[in-house]
């Protein structure tokens, strides 16, 4: 069934809204896969802060005219699914990366992010980075482990007067 005027209009609406707060995007090959493997990938989706569609190559065009995703535009072809990050940079990587390991069917084709278009061989890398939460994590352990250790030194010279003592008292009761 084709799709109306309007609503072509609001499907790039949409897009170009989502296009617009996104981190980044990743364009997959969805040929092959059943309805019930799309209904899972969708909930996962949803459940990880990811906005994925299935459009028109030529509607997504018209969609990131003027967004940092504008780099995608030349090389949509065939049948392609769109999944934005909306909160965390390698979110939608993670996602292709996660389903296409145990769907043969989906095969991830661009990566784009901050403007750059990078190929399927990127996904990894951008799967790879951390969340807010594990960057906030990594942040804190890299700002603590000084102060650690300049208390660790400080407690040093107690610690050694104490193991002296010990150790001399031991000598004692064993004379």
């Amino acid at each position: 069934m084709a799709l109306t005027l309007e609503q072509k209009k609001a499907v790039v609406a949409e897009v170009a809204e989502v296009a617009k707060i996104a981190h980044s995007a990743v364009a997959a090959e969805y040929r092959g896969l059943t309805v019930g493997d799309m209904t899972e990938l969708r909930s996962k989706a949803r459940s990880e802060g990811v906005f994925l569609k299935v459009a028109k190559n030529t509607l997504v065009k018209r969609a990131v005219e003027g967004t940092d995703f504008e780099c995608m535009a030349d090389d949509l072809t065939g049948p392609l699914l769109f999944a934005f990050s909306m909160e965390d940079p390698g979110a939608a990587a993670r996602l292709v990366e996660d389903f296409a390991k145990e769907n043969d069917h989906l095969i991830a084709r661009l990566v784009a992010v901050g403007g750059e278009l990078h190929g399927a061989t990127e996904l990894e890398r951008l799967a790879k980075l951390p969340t807010r939460d594990q960057a906030i994590a990594m942040l804190m352990g890299v700002m603590k482990a000084p102060i650690e250790k300049f208390v660790r030194t400080l407690a040093e010279p107690h610690a050694k007067l104490v193991r002296t003592v010990a150790a001399v008292r031991d000598s004692k009761e064993a004379a």
